[in-house]
């Protein structure tokens, strides 16, 4: 768990770019604070001049309670179109800010938190904390000028009986302290717990027809069952111990305004004040006793927002990955190995031990071997995902020689094993390979990635697939996704199973297709298990898995 010391320096520093609201809302809160001490003010006239004990103008007192209302209303009219307008632009900086972030850190292979408990943290957590900073701490702010207007205006009037009724501070404060900290530790495991039910979902929906391939449907849904119990039994835990908190602090204000008006009654029929008074002290004494009760509510806000920046400082803390000028090879680029090793960390296991190859410029590599011989990981440190445990990584002309990073990746094409189309139109699928791609050069990449079928649909290229491509067949999927590949200009070529989809016809078509557009100094690696693939490779890497 994150030092509570440091979240408020982090929300110090989040809240840039946010300031502008928190700030008019803490305007509009006091702004109110002072209207409602301008009411209790004319009131307490109004009574006096009533019942002759003040000799003024019964007309204008009353007009100035009707101008009291009319801004009130007005105040809280702007209020609601400064949480409409700039309280979803806040929200959505924040979220753009920490998306940023996750999309240039580093990628270790085994992902820290679950992309299901990510979300939740995207979308609840920052909610939560941009809530805090552009709502809760102006309206604690006001909460704050509230009190001690209204103990100065009791004290005017009463200075013993407003003494008496702020005793109740010490109190308050004692049993905040270990308020607090009980409520964190509450706040945290079900916001946990709630990960866990964002993840299952997550997981459980993407992978639908799987589930029902294997008749477990009922599985997952009794295993979601079990985890909502047991947020169930959470969030009534700890719905006891705040309602058993906050009924010990009402008996404390119960006891302050029973206090006050017999106080007042008592000083009424000894003519030691006014109706007007006595009804002042009545509204004082919930101007005083406000702020608390508000209290009561916020803590559970600070709580949440205290557990939601702890969530969201960890998701920052994974690393950046390195960032530079992008280093180009214009003419072609080779790939060498020196040395390599590398080893996950969850199991220790070497999976590359001291592997030295070269793919020079221009040729064509068929990387062979068993499941778990580090066919996958090899193009992961070719992408500078990982990095080599030991050895180097390099990427070459005859000029110059680079260890492979973020900033080569400029001259890499890669085209992932399985299905990885994105929703929405196939057009739109093929522009993030080149956002500037033509209509005549998707046409083109179509027809060499034999996805020439995309034409032959109703739309065309304005056709739609789901999310991971589907209304589309795998093989279907697969060729398209080769062809958003070769939009990208990049003269090493990564093709790791890009071919497992499709039927042998298809296969040599595309990689005779392929083979052809291929420039003569693009360099080519294929992970492939087919050897059909081998007979169009000019050399061949056999990996074999590591057994420590």
């Amino acid at each position: 768990m994150i030092s509570a010391r440091k979240i408020p320096g982090w929300i110090w520093k989040t809240s840039k770019g946010l300031r502008t609201q928190a700030v008019l809302n803490a305007i509009v809160e006091v702004l109110l604070v002072g209207l409602d001490f301008l009411f209790i003010w004319s009131t307490k006239r109004a009574v006096d001049i009533a019942t002759g004990r003040l000799d003024s103008s019964l007309f204008w007192t009353c007009a100035i309670l009707i101008a009291i209302l009319v801004c009130k209303v007005f105040i809280s009219f702007v209020r609601r179109w400064i949480a409409a307008i700039l309280g979803v632009r806040s929200q959505n900086q924040m979220q753009l800010r920490l998306f940023d972030r996750l999309m240039r850190s580093i990628w270790s292979g085994l992902e820290t938190h679950h992309s299901g408990d990510v979300l939740n943290r995207l979308e609840k957590d920052v909610n939560d904390v941009t809530s805090i900073i552009t709502e809760t701490i102006p309206a604690a702010f006001g909460v704050i000028v509230r009190f001690l207007g209204a103990f100065i205006f009791f004290f005017h009037m009463d200075s013993t009986l407003a003494c008496i009724v702020i005793c109740i501070a010490p109190v308050f404060i004692l049993l905040s302290r270990f308020y607090v900290r009980r409520m964190r530790v509450l706040t945290r495991v079900i916001r946990d717990t709630e990960s866990e039910v964002q993840s299952l979902l997550t997981e459980s929906v993407q992978h639908r027809v799987i589930l029902k391939s294997l008749e477990q449907g009922p599985t997952m849904v009794d295993r979601l069952d079990n985890i909502q119990t047991g947020l169930r039994s959470q969030v009534r835990h700890r719905t006891v111990f705040s309602s058993v908190s906050a009924t010990l602090l009402n008996i404390g204000f119960g006891a302050g305004y029973l206090t006050t008006f017999i106080w007042g009654v008592h000083s009424l029929q000894a003519g030691s004040i006014s109706y007007g008074t006595m009804i002042a002290f009545i509204q004082l004494i919930g101007q005083i006793q406000g702020p608390f009760r508000d209290m009561t509510r916020f803590i559970p806000i600070f709580i949440s927002c205290l557990t939601a920046s702890e969530r969201l400082m960890e998701l920052e803390a994974v690393p950046l990955e390195q960032e530079g000028d992008r280093i180009l090879f214009a003419n072609g680029a080779g790939i060498r190995f020196r040395n390599v090793t590398y080893a996950y960390e969850q199991d220790k296991r070497r999976v590359l031990k001291d592997l030295s190859f070269d793919f020079p410029i221009g040729s064509t590599t068929a990387i062979l071997g068993e499941t778990g011989a580090g066919k996958t990981t090899m193009i992961r440190l070719i992408l500078a995902l990982l990095q080599p445990t030991q050895g180097e990584v390099e990427i070459y002309d005859e000029t110059k020689c680079v260890p492979a990073s973020p900033m080569t990746r400029c001259n890499l094409v890669y085209v992932p094993q399985g299905n990885t189309l994105f929703s929405g139109t196939i057009r739109e699928n093929l522009l993030l390979g080149n956002p500037d791609a033509t209509e005549e050069q998707m046409k083109e990449v179509l027809e060499t990635a034999c996805a020439h079928f995309v034409m032959e649909l109703p739309k065309g290229l304005d056709s739609r697939c789901g999310e991971l491509g589907a209304g589309l067949s795998e093989g279907q999927s697969q060729r398209i996704s080769i062809a958003r590949a070769l939009l990208r200009h990049g003269n090493i070529l990564l093709l790791d199973e890009a071919t497992s989809a499709l039927d042998a016809e298809t296969e040599e078509q595309l990689l005779l297709k392929l083979n052809s557009r291929t420039k003569e100094r693009q360099t080519v690696i294929c992970i492939t298990h087919r050897p059909a693939v081998v007979e169009y490779c000019s050399q061949v890497l056999n990996l074999k898995r590591m057994t420590i």
